[in-house]
């Protein structure tokens, strides 16, 4: 095994959009085809029940909208069996023309009580850890030798690095609210795989703003910015893409996922970085 940083080409940059449909349907159609639009690479959806219409339906609904990628983020292994999730994903592939992307994770913390409420096992970390697994080589076997849909792990934990080294196509590292700038950068670099992997970035905060469905509502901003949390981006466009710049070069995070409140702003962005 070998130290990802030290062997892994840099990577173009691309970048995605978590949008859940919580408006009327033409309203978020229209925000669908402007995400398209100024570059985005990927339209993405949460995983919570009763937040939104469920993930597969309306990632279908938005492949079809506009040519873009679509993906899960993330899948919560222990919501459903791991069959239901490979085949669903697999389904969704099939159905995109391969413009599917599965993101999968243990879940959210606290996601116990909301298994409590939906009636479903309270599973251990370790159990969910296994779902993932299972879940991923069930897919590679739908999928079989013509199709390979690409897997984006979630991840924190010793244990939960190492699957994602071993099956993972992108990887993203879930930030916690004290974690600094060389915090963040120690777990990257400690990440080791022998496989050419795209490291992604979970940007919940622009500015003073917090982005629905991607943080806490009692999230501070400011609290962030003095513990240089890399959930966080300047308000200002041009100075985003800079410190975006920055983290590419000296973490290796490639693939920037942003809140649907801030497509708009971030456009410049996309439209200066996108591919290069």
């Amino acid at each position: 095994m070998t130290d990802s940083t030290a062997t892994r080409a840099t990577k173009p940059f691309r970048f995605g959009v978590v949008a859940p449909l919580t408006t009327d349907l033409p309203t978020w159609r229209d925000r669908v085809r402007r995400i398209a639009g100024s570059g985005y690479s990927t339209l993405l959806m949460p995983d919570v029940p009763k937040w939104q219409p469920a993930p597969a339906p309306t990632l279908a609904a938005a492949a079809g909208l506009a040519d873009l990628r679509v993906g899960t983020w993330v899948y919560a292994s222990p919501l459903r069996p791991a069959w239901s999730t490979a085949w669903e994903a697999h389904s969704l592939s099939v159905l995109t023309d391969g413009r599917f992307e599965m993101g999968i994770g243990t879940g959210r913390p606290g996601i116990e009580d909301e298994l409590r409420e939906l009636g479903l096992p309270v599973t251990r970390p370790g159990e969910r850890l296994a779902q993932v697994r299972e879940t991923v080589t069930r897919l590679r076997e739908l999928d079989g030798p013509d199709l390979h849909t690409p897997v984006v792990m979630a991840v924190r934990g010793p244990k939960a690095r190492a699957l994602a080294a071993e099956f993972a196509d992108t990887v993203t590292f879930a930030l916690m609210p004290g974690d600094d700038r060389a915090e963040m950068t120690r777990l990257v670099r400690d990440f080791r795989t022998d496989r050419d992997v795209e490291l992604s970035q979970h940007v919940a905060v622009v500015g003073d703003s917090v982005a629905p469905f991607m943080a806490s509502p009692d999230t501070d901003p400011a609290a962030l910015r003095a513990a240089d949390s890399l959930a966080v981006l300047p308000d200002d466009p041009a100075a985003a893409a800079e410190e975006i710049q920055r983290r590419r070069e000296e973490i290796g995070f490639s693939y920037f996922v942003f809140g649907a409140d801030f497509a708009e702003k971030l456009a410049p962005v996309v439209a200066e970085l996108a591919g290069h």
